[in-house]
């Protein structure tokens, strides 16, 4: 037994500079993979406006919302928020508004589940997944949260 947990503790023994190093890169790199995603869907959405909005009115049903106001919350959020998460402040909200934003396309185009290639869903799925550990894990040591937060500490 002694020996097992003198094994445990040699296995163990940088578990917290890796979480802290290791998932501060890991967390840099998804806030900038997920945003990328995000930011070209918005520059997308504002390269053809006329039709974004026909999109808006005639394929997508956002509810609650007209058309005209679902595609400027739309666009906007995917351009306003992925800037915010990649800097890394108010990374947290901007996680979660992004998951949202995320949920409400998978909600409002219900195509997406049956499309022949499961590509489409899939790419939301993991958008969701990572958008969400980013939201409950926080963005790391490489964004200006975590300075601000130092700086807050003093």
């Amino acid at each position: 037994m002694n020996k097992m947990l003198h094994l445990h503790q040699l296995s163990t023994r940088f578990d917290s500079v890796i979480q802290e190093w290791g998932g501060s890169f890991f967390s840099a790199a998804i806030r900038g993979f997920v945003s990328w995603q995000f930011f070209k869907a918005g520059l997308l959405k504002l390269q053809d406006w006329e039709l974004t909005l026909s999109l808006f009115r005639e394929e997508y049903s956002v509810p609650l919302l007209s058309p005209e106001l679902a595609a400027v919350m739309g666009a906007g959020g995917e351009l306003v928020f992925p800037v915010l998460l990649v800097i890394g402040v108010f990374s947290r909200p901007a996680a979660l508004a992004l998951f949202c934003v995320n949920a409400m396309a998978v909600i409002a185009y219900p195509q997406l589940w049956s499309f022949e290639c499961p590509a489409a869903i899939n790419d939301h799925l993991y958008w969701g997944i990572l958008l969400g550990a980013l939201f409950f894990y926080g963005p790391g040591r490489f964004s200006l949260d975590y300075f601000l937060n130092k700086r807050s500490e003093r």
